[in-house]
């Protein structure tokens, strides 16, 4: 657990993000982290300040924040939330990646996505589509959707990395709110003062 004051101290600006310095389609420009096309937006899509997170369904550190994150942005209100997938554990992770991403034309990304971080299940192909079935996806669908645009669903699972390491993650979870980079699964309070430092960073 780290404090409030630990977090200001240790909390890297990434002063560049979203300037002149990156075209549109550069990898660390405003769109791309923050307006991926092909990543929905759960929470509030207006909200005043985003946070992107990056994460692995088998990941136990991201499970076990994921309730965390989920309350403070429900109890919040004014938050865009970002769910990228960055499957860091194998071919059972990148296979559920890109079912979740192939999911998105039935416009189930975020319950697969919970549905997929909020299992004990371990996954594998089979139990990855038993997952999604279980949140309402048609996975037959998914899966003819995968294999049409396996090329797209690659290319956005490679944007999430090429940000991860551009951003200098070591693993997941690992987060970005606001302008601030904020590696690790960190308790509530934790995550209510970072959102507080970027709402007051954002108006400088």
């Amino acid at each position: 657990m780290i404090s409030r004051r630990g977090f200001v101290a240790g909390s890297m600006a990434f002063a560049t993000f979203g300037t002149s310095a990156f075209a549109e389609n550069d990898v660390l420009s405003e769109a791309l982290v923050l307006r991926d096309p092909a990543i929905p937006v759960a929470g509030n899509p207006k909200g005043d300040i985003s946070i992107v997170e990056f994460s692995d369904y088998q990941c136990p550190y991201c499970k076990k924040v994921h309730p965390v994150l989920e309350k403070v942005v429900r109890e919040d209100g004014n938050i865009r939330l970002i769910y990228k997938i960055w499957p860091v554990f194998g071919a059972a992770s990148v296979y559920a990646g890109q079912m979740v991403l192939a999911s998105r034309p039935q416009k189930k990304y975020v319950e697969a996505h919970r549905a997929l971080m909020t299992t004990d299940e371990r996954l594998n192909e089979n139990t990855t589509d038993k997952v999604l079935a279980s949140a309402g996806v048609n996975v037959a669908e998914a899966k003819a959707n995968l294999r049409k645009n396996i090329q797209e669903i690659g290319a956005t699972l490679g944007r999430n990395h090429a940000q991860a390491q551009a951003f200098g993650f070591q693993g997941t979870p690992s987060f970005i709110i606001g302008k601030f980079r904020v590696p690790g699964a960190h308790p509530e309070e934790v995550f209510l003062a970072a959102i507080a430092d970027a709402r007051k960073a954002l108006k400088k």
